[in-house]
């Protein structure tokens, strides 16, 4: 029976308030966040990890101090591990960008496992460089660096994915006919935001947001729900740069003076973190309350929501098929999903 090791990437997360700083000053450290040269975005990372730990620390310690995006991760991998149970000896490895297991660890461990086959599987379902490619750089240089030498597959992107879009509608439906059954109602759909110059670089992420949020869209209305009042919206705008928008903030606002109640639901993050936990579900639920919105409703990222991890199973499984190690879209039956000026889009990159 064949060896198989899918990797997980996702962000990461500090596991105590002590990592906070170093935590900070990685992600700053990282090019595809900070494109000025190595000297200065090093002194850049120290500078602005050090101005924003206290900010930082506060705010996981209002989730017990410290990030449960690991412990999260680590029970989507079982339950993948499971559900390709019948391909061989199947191992998920989580790993993190800017927190441990960093990649050289995991490419070790991975290493260690001596898979016949390597699944390469974000667990960021749109594409960014600043996401999905830097976790996959990443990866590729200590893969490299460790000797791992087998064959590999990349999934790029699955913003249109059928498993991860029956789960978001799953758990949407229930709770947003909850909320139509007291008075209107308006569905936020709400993702991380980027720097506008980020998108202009040919970053194909919000196009890609904009996809997920129709196909969800779509399978509300197939579920009975007909004329929804959405939007998407961005949130964790940070820093001096114009971003994109609108902002989800602005959208929460808006609502209280519509006189409508807001269901709000994550459609880019897969787990619970400082972003859905104290951004979602303490400030933006002040800002409802504060701004006259009737009622507040946060809908739980999938998770290990069953209609997601099968559709994780199944991007898996066609991987496992293609026939050379370029990256794919996992929802896509051939061919890149992008549209040709989105020059960033992660398909068709090789090791």
């Amino acid at each position: 029976m064949p060896r198989i090791a899918v990797v997980l990437f996702n962000l990461g997360g500090p596991d105590n308030l002590d990592a906070v700083k170093p935590f900070l000053r990685n992600l700053f450290s990282d090019p595809a966040i900070i494109t000025a040269p190595a000297p200065v975005r090093w002194f850049l990372a120290r500078l602005i990890s050090a101005r924003r730990a206290g900010h930082a620390r506060a705010i996981y310690a209002k989730i017990g101090g410290s990030s449960p995006i690991r412990t999260q991760t680590e029970k989507q991998a079982r339950a993948l591990e499971v559900a390709l149970a019948d391909l061989g000896t199947v191992k998920a490895f989580p790993c993190m960008r800017y927190w441990h297991p960093f990649s050289d660890q995991v490419a070790r461990a991975v290493l260690e496992f001596a898979p016949d086959e390597v699944v390469l599987l974000p667990l960021y379902p749109q594409f960014s460089t600043t996401t999905s490619g830097s976790s996959i750089n990443d990866w590729r240089r200590a893969a490299k660096s460790t000797g791992l030498r087998a064959p590999e597959r990349t999934i790029c992107c699955y913003a249109r994915d059928a498993g991860f879009v029956a789960a978001q509608v799953a758990l949407l439906a229930p709770l947003l006919r909850a909320a139509m059954d007291k008075g209107p109602v308006r569905l936020l759909l709400s993702a991380h935001g980027l720097p506008k110059k980020i998108i202009a670089r040919g970053d194909p992420y919000q196009w890609q947001v904009e996809q997920t949020c129709a196909s969800i869209v779509a399978g509300l209305a197939e579920s009975g729900f007909m004329d929804l009042d959405w939007r998407v919206c961005y949130q964790s705008r940070v820093g001096p740069l114009e971003w994109i928008g609108p902002a989800t903030e602005d959208e929460i606002t808006k609502a209280g003076g519509d006189g409508v109640a807001v269901v709000l639901a994550p459609v880019a993050f897969v787990s619970e973190h400082s972003e859905t936990l104290v951004e979602l579900d303490i400030d933006y639920r002040y800002l409802a309350d504060t701004s006259g919105v009737s009622d507040y409703v946060r809908v739980p990222t999938v998770g290990i929501h069953a209609h997601f991890i099968e559709g994780l199973a199944a991007m898996t499984r066609k991987a496992l098929t293609w026939p050379d190690p370029g990256a794919r879209c996992g929802d896509e039956n051939d061919g890149r999903c992008c549209p040709g000026s989105m020059t960033a889009c992660g398909y068709g990159s090789s090791p």
